[in-house]
């Protein structure tokens, strides 16, 4: 999978070694070719090679990680067929279907339940689909404005708030207002900061 036709920051992003790097660029630019080829560098260098089960690829994508696997199994099987008697280049073919290149969120559930013991957790859990965690949602924030309107400490602030957004028959702006908060705040490195 040689490519002399890569621009000089493509080469580095591939060649560089010994600290992390962040690749950022447009769409199309490139950057799957680039990673792929950084990781059959990674492991059929000269230079210290490592197995293919030995990296961790992570994408945000189900489909951008399979992408990911077929052009890395296409890279390995070029080098199969210009190296067919190469056994570490047909070990890397084997093991690839072990490989971790998967979705962040795959990643941190493998996480999640290879470590549920140290996590106090059951062993059985599940990730909620998204209907499921919209649902909770709801049913959790009717549960806190409900308890914060019985509080006298919370009262004037959230009766405010509620009236800029709620109308008589509704309280659906003040649910969305606050959830669109949330969500936002899924989003920041530093939510504290940001409420502030």
């Amino acid at each position: 999978m040689s490519n002399t036709f890569w621009s000089s920051s493509q080469r580095e992003a591939i060649e560089c070694r010994g600290k992390g790097i962040l690749v950022s660029a447009a769409a199309g630019s490139g950057k799957t070719a680039v990673l792929v080829q950084r990781i059959i560098e990674r492991i059929c260098g000269t230079d210290n090679p490592c197995q293919i089960d030995d990296l961790l690829v992570v994408t945000f994508t189900r489909a951008a990680a399979d992408e990911m696997r077929e052009k890395i199994q296409t890279a390995i099987f070029e080098l199969i067929y210009n190296n067919p008697d190469n056994m570490f280049f047909q070990h890397q073919a084997a093991l690839l279907s072990g490989a971790k290149i998967t979705t962040v969120h795959g990643f941190c559930s493998d996480l999640v339940k290879e470590n549920f013991q140290h996590l106090d957790i059951s062993p059985n859990f599940r990730m909620g689909d998204e209907g499921e965690l919209t649902l909770l949602k709801s049913e959790l924030l009717d549960e806190l404005l409900e308890n914060a309107f019985n509080s006298p400490n919370e009262m004037d602030g959230l009766i405010q708030l509620a009236d800029m957004l709620t109308t008589h028959r509704s309280d659906e702006g003040l649910k969305n207002s606050v959830l669109q908060v949330f969500e936002k705040l899924q989003s920041i490195p530093n939510p504290q900061k940001w409420l502030n």
